[in-house]
This record gives C-alpha cells, structure tokens and sequence, in this order.
C-alpha cells in the first residue's frame, strides 16, 4: 500500500509585497518553508489550514483563494510517503503578534523543535529561500504572478 502524505500550506502577503516564511529545525535537521503543515484524519484543508496558523503562528487566516497544489511526485524527506501539497492565498484576520527575525534560522530558544518566522520582499524570493520542491515551485509560480501584477 503507498502512503500519501497531505500538506496544506498559507501563502501570507503584507502591504509591502512580503510573504512569511517559517524556519524550523527539527531533531537537527533544518528547513524553511511556508506556514502549514500536515492533514490531520478528519480534516478538510481548511480546517488544516486554520489549524496550522493558530498553532504556529497563534494566529487567525481567512483563505483567500487556491493558488496551487502538487503536479509532480515528490517523496518525503522524513520517511517513506508521497507529499501532496496544497496551497491557499491568506490573510490574518489580526495583525501578527509574532518575533519576526531578519535572517534565516535565527531562534529564540533551544531544542528538539524550534521554529522562527520572517518577512521576505516577493521580488527578491528565489528558489534557496525554500528548502523543499513544492515550496521551491510555488515560488516560482507566485514570482511568475506576482511580476505579471506589478
């Protein structure tokens, strides 16, 4: 049987033309990526979503539209699963009450978990400011729109 893994993830953009990148590290290993996480059993994206932003980010979003899920298989860093991730434009329904750090990886605290959260200008986004190939592509496609915009 071949297990899927379903990843839902917050494309968040400020009036500056900034998204919000997520660092973290896990057990050693580290990796930035867009706010979200994992489909729990149960959950519509939505849900997943909302969850996600409350628990990382303590924060309330309303899904502003789809932008982009999966088109190419993709495998798992962390085991042995197939990642399907689904992307959504948002906004917090509040402003963020967060310790919004200027460089990558730079934690407040130490542990097995840690994450930090930072703005990134879209224009100046590349491909190394994520670490995983669905982020790595929803760059590229939110560069593409966001050139065609402005």
């Amino acid at each position: 049987m071949y297990k899927f893994n379903v990843r839902v993830y917050g494309l968040l953009i400020n009036d500056q033309d900034q998204i919000l990148m997520s660092d973290e590290e896990e057990h050693g290993f580290r990796f930035s990526k867009f706010p979200g996480g994992g489909l729990e059993y149960g959950e519509g994206l939505i849900d997943a979503l909302k969850r996600e932003f409350v628990e990382e980010c303590n924060a309330e979003i309303e899904v502003t539209e789809h932008f982009y899920t999966t088109d190419f298989f993709n495998k798992s860093v962390f085991n042995d699963s197939q990642i399907i991730s689904v992307y959504y434009i948002v906004k917090s329904l509040a402003e963020l009450k967060l310790n919004f750090k200027e460089k990558t990886f730079d934690f407040d605290s130490e542990g097995d978990i840690l994450q930090a959260f930072r703005w990134k200008h879209i224009q100046d986004l590349t491909m190394e400011d994520a670490t995983f190939p669905t982020d790595q592509r929803a760059i590229e496609l939110l560069k593409e729109k966001w050139l065609k915009d402005h």
